[in-house]
């Protein structure tokens, strides 16, 4: 297992100034960190690359379609436009030496016609995803499609839905990435979702139920932990939760308050308590003194 902490508990918009974070994620026993962008026509790539050489950090990559970019639009040319940026993604996840790209890939997040999906939606986005094919072969890069919760999508919120797109499109590269914060509101049982998920599940992304420290709230870990070594997962965890002080980022995600001290805090408690996790025992976090050099 290797563990990772998504960027966007600092940013919304990474550039190279937050490259120092890759140091102190270093020190405190990050696998890796997973960097999260919006854009990328002025991704500092090159740069990103190097850096995580220097440092020893392996990547991942993601993103997230919103506002006009939507994957099944009945619109061809919306559909063209949400292709070509994905395609986009792609590539600059190859750039940066990263070999998963994730997130929301189908409708844009928070859009709900007020309707369930149709058929029609479906089988674009099984097209579509088809469609990416040859460049996730050539860039031997892999897609997990994220599920989310109903608050923010209509189109896919659940395990089975997920696995039902992936068994769809057909391509070992495409599949699914699971998030326990949607996990928690939309499954009956963690651990029953992702054992569905099975040779599906790509991606794993840790949250608590409030967005907060992983292990302080009532997520079902063990539950998790049983789950992804009955199906031999061994992939990535990564930590995933929002600076609420960024308005973007506050008004997406519906962050009104704080999550816990510090997002340093979100990040090395929930290491220490994923990796006691691992080691056989559910635990409570450890207590965590964020030293000044680590703020940076």
């Amino acid at each position: 297992m290797k563990y990772g902490v998504n960027t966007l508990l600092w940013t919304a918009a990474f550039d190279v100034s937050h490259l120092p974070l890759f140091d102190a994620l270093k020190r405190h026993g990050f696998d890796g960190v997973e960097i999260a962008r919006f854009d990328f026509a002025d991704f500092p790539s090159a740069a990103v690359r190097r850096r995580l050489e220097n440092t020893g950090l392996e990547c991942t990559f993601c993103s997230a379609l919103t506002g006009d970019l939507n994957l099944v639009s009945g619109d061809a040319a919306v559909r063209r436009r949400a292709r070509e940026f994905l395609l986009a993604g792609i590539q600059t996840t190859a750039e940066i030496g990263a070999r998963m790209f994730s997130g929301p890939f189908c409708a844009p997040v928070g859009y709900k016609p007020g309707r369930r999906r149709s058929g029609d939606e479906w089988k674009w986005a099984v097209e579509e995803l088809q469609s990416l094919g040859p460049a996730l072969e050539q860039y031997e890069v892999t897609l997990a499609i994220e599920p989310l919760n109903r608050f923010e999508t209509y189109f896919l919120n659940t395990a089975a839905d997920a696995v039902a797109l992936s068994e769809a499109v057909g391509n070992v590269r495409v599949g699914i990435l699971m998030d326990t914060f949607h996990a928690n509101i939309e499954e009956k049982d963690l651990g029953r979702a992702l054992r569905e998920c099975g040779r599906h599940l790509k991606h794993v992304h840790t949250c608590e139920n409030d967005r907060g420290i992983p292990g302080s709230g009532h997520v079902e870990w063990n539950a998790l932990k049983a789950a992804l070594e009955e199906i031999g997962y061994d992939g990535w965890l990564v930590i995933e939760s929002f600076a609420g002080g960024i308005p973007e980022i506050a008004a997406a995600t519906c962050i009104w308050r704080d999550l816990a001290p510090s997002s340093e805090a979100i990040a090395y408690e929930g290491l220490a308590f994923l990796k006691q996790l691992a080691k056989g025992g559910r635990a409570q976090p450890a207590p965590f003194r964020n030293p000044a050099a680590d703020v940076y």
